[in-house]
């Protein structure tokens, strides 16, 4: 049966793509370029990085990254490689398969998007994996998977009517079950309650730290609509079995940080989850933006991925500012 790796597995190496869409990020676009090219070079400590770019900015991101990350040229329209990229799995035969999900821009949100609906393809077949092309809008960022059969995603985006209108929730679960493996899939109701761009991402929320235990987002503040949402989604969570069977062991991460940015045409509020984190090949990259209580986040997170370095890099406001996290703009190709 396919399966889909987990994120912890070993990597052969992480894919990103350099900011592209300027009026995403307004007055921040050089502070975006920047905080890729930190993320990037924070990784390529631990793995290969490969950081995909437009034409016209191959150049830049190559002068920005450095000698330690390799620069493509590719055509993309915008930097969420976790959403537009390819998803890989290992086939029945052993064999490393790149999935390519058809992409819409999360609902037609953000015009034109030909060449991230290409993407995937497109990287996949530079690298010569070979890709296998699915027919239902689908986002790497949706959802988060234990390596053994269970996935979690939320059913605010994937039973999103800007997604796949005419499928129903059966439906969904058994396109992942034949694509990715997934025996066992877990619906928890809400994303955050500011995540209208992506419409409610799992990456935001929840991760697996093995098979069985699962981190959460939690918030501290319940003067916050995101107080009851991810209390919510916590009951439903310590209520779910996985593939195996098994009630899963829930790990809260207490503390939802927000941040104000300043775009340049206003100052704008914006949510800085941790949860938005990213493994790799001996670490995990934590997004921050200078809250009291980074440090002691950061250690609990470190506390489910033993033996491993963890990071805080302290760019999670300027990246949620354009609508995402650390682990939306990375993409790991799992070693063969």
């Amino acid at each position: 049966m396919t399966r889909l790796p987990a994120e912890w597995e070993p990597h052969a190496g992480t894919a990103m793509c350099w900011p592209a869409r300027a009026d995403m990020w307004g007055g921040l676009f050089a502070d975006a370029e920047a905080a890729h090219a930190e993320v990037a070079n924070a990784i390529a400590r631990f793995e290969p990085v490969t950081m995909l770019a437009a034409p016209r900015s191959v150049e830049r991101a190559a002068a920005a990254c450095g000698p330690g990350v390799e620069v493509v040229e590719l055509p993309i329209d915008d930097s969420w490689f976790r959403d537009s990229g390819p998803i890989y799995v290992v086939d029945d035969d052993g064999r490393t398969v790149a999935t390519d999900w058809r992409f819409n821009s999360w609902g037609d949100k953000f015009l034109p998007y030909d060449d991230d609906a290409a993407a995937a393809a497109r990287f996949a077949e530079r690298r010569g994996d070979p890709v296998r092309s699915i027919d239902m809008v689908f986002e790497g960022g949706s959802i988060t998977g234990d390596g053994d059969g269970t996935l979690v995603t939320t059913t605010q985006c994937l039973m999103h009517p800007n997604r796949n209108p005419t499928m129903t929730q059966v439906e969904v679960e058994a396109t992942l079950r034949v694509e990715l493996g997934a025996r066992c899939t877990i619906w928890l109701p809400h994303g955050l309650a500011l995540d209208d761009d992506t419409d409610g991402h799992v990456d935001n929320i929840a991760a697996f730290a093995a098979p069985g235990r699962l981190v959460l987002q939690g918030c501290d503040d319940p003067g916050e609509d995101d107080w009851l949402r991810l209390d919510i989604d916590r009951r439903v969570a310590q209520g779910a079995l996985d593939a195996g069977g098994r009630a899963l062991d829930v790990v809260t991460v207490p503390v939802l940080p927000f941040a104000e940015v300043d775009r340049g045409d206003g100052v704008e509020r914006v949510v800085v989850p941790y949860l938005n984190y990213y493994l790799g090949n001996g670490f995990v990259l934590v997004p921050t933006c200078g809250h009291d209580a980074d440090a002691d986040m950061v250690a609990l997170i470190a506390e489910q991925y033993p033996g491993r370095e963890a990071i805080a890099l302290e760019v999670g406001a300027i990246l949620a500012a354009g609508g995402g996290g650390i682990h939306c703009i990375t993409q790991q190709v799992p070693a063969p």
